[in-house]
């Protein structure tokens, strides 16, 4: 899917949070055909890619889960770890080898309760990609399912 990438966390969040939240962030790697999360588990972290794509995939009953959206690299991975009950809504999986900042869900949600600003910042910065995803995912099922698809040239 074509789409306009969202912004990375490099632009979207104030250099001093952004300082922050990487403190915690850990390298890690994927190999390519990982399955990073299925749709209902639990989201206890998230990650913003370094190098190499993930495919985010929603179950469709009776067929082949739809790929939603690609992502690459500076895009967040994640975003129902935010949100109460904090269960993926979408499944991803690694398209090729995948770098990525692994951050744990419980320890950036208790900083952003800590700090307003953080929080505020990061929930905006969320919130963005998850609107930018709701679009990506009406659309992509749209073209895939419905009689003249999206009507939509995104």
């Amino acid at each position: 899917m074509n789409a306009p990438p969202t912004l990375g966390m490099l632009q979207a969040l104030p250099s001093e949070h952004r300082q922050r939240l990487m403190r915690f962030g850990r390298e890690v790697s994927f190999p390519q055909g990982t399955r990073l999360f299925e749709e209902g588990g639990r989201a206890d972290r998230f990650w913003i890619i370094r190098t190499g794509s993930v495919d985010l995939d929603m179950h469709v009953p009776g067929r082949r889960a739809a790929v939603i959206e690609t992502l690459r690299p500076n895009e967040l991975i994640g975003w129902s770890w935010l949100f109460a009950p904090h269960v993926w809504h979408l499944g991803a999986e690694a398209t090729s080898p995948v770098r990525a900042y692994e951050f744990d869900a419980t320890t950036i949600r208790s900083m952003c309760q800590d700090d307003p600003a953080l929080g505020a910042s990061v929930a905006q910065w969320v919130g963005g990609v998850l609107a930018h995803r709701l679009r990506s995912a009406r659309t992509r099922l749209l073209d895939l399912y419905a009689p003249y698809g999206s009507g939509s040239l995104l």
